[in-house]
């Protein structure tokens, strides 16, 4: 039931500041220096979601100059069906690999909210199955693109419910926020607008990245 609250009042307060947010333009297929590449979170409204990958992509923007940037939201329903994770890791991957071949040169931040988050992780080789709103691993990156991911930003993962974090080859370009008592990603957490809260972590998050790319 407080996993239900917490996506139900996510979908609410993501709607209403929807009205005024202001959101950067996502783009895709352009041979850009760095492509970040972002899942939303359930049912997150915002051009790459406005709790997280909006604001995230925008302080990437500012800490990172000399670069150029393109924004690319991962195409999934971002709903409470089995499949929809699975649709987000599928597309991730596809989208990245066509990217890759299209452009030598480009690095990607991949970046994941909530169940975007799943997504993130089932595309670098993490399952989040039995998680909510998880699902198996449909693809992975392979091996030849992964060293082209500069950096992985997590917020809210609900994989760290379950005890799990990331691990291998991505773990060092990996940060994952979990604020405290978030339902989603601590077991037995119980405030549920920690979840909505991580808009205050897109300056550290953008602050590791310019670190990794």
């Amino acid at each position: 039931m407080r996993i239900r609250l917490c996506l139900a009042a996510l979908s609410l307060v993501g709607g209403a500041g929807a009205i005024t947010l202001a959101t950067p333009t996502a783009s895709a297929a352009a041979c850009t220096d760095v492509d970040v590449v972002a899942a939303r979170g359930t049912f997150e409204p915002g051009t790459l979601g406005f709790i997280v990958g909006d604001p995230v992509y925008s302080a990437l923007q500012r800490r990172i100059t000399g670069k150029t940037f393109s924004s690319y939201k991962v195409n999934y329903p971002a709903d409470l069906s089995l499949t929809s994770a699975a649709q987000g890791n599928a597309d991730l991957v596809n989208h990245v690999n066509q990217q890759a071949a299209a452009c030598p040169g480009q690095r990607f931040v991949l970046v994941g909210y909530s169940q975007g988050a799943n997504v993130v992780d089932n595309s670098i080789g993490i399952s989040s199955a039995g998680a909510v709103v998880g699902s198996p691993i449909v693809a992975t990156l392979p091996a030849a693109v992964e060293p082209r991911v500069a950096a992985v930003l997590l917020f809210g993962n609900p994989i760290r419910a379950l005890g799990k974090s990331v691990t291998g080859v991505y773990q060092s370009r990996t940060i994952d926020f979990c604020a405290t008592g978030d339902p989603i990603c601590q077991s037995g957490g119980t405030d549920v607008g920690a979840h909505l809260g991580y808009t205050a972590n897109a300056d550290a998050a953008a602050a590791f990245a310019a670190g990794k790319v």
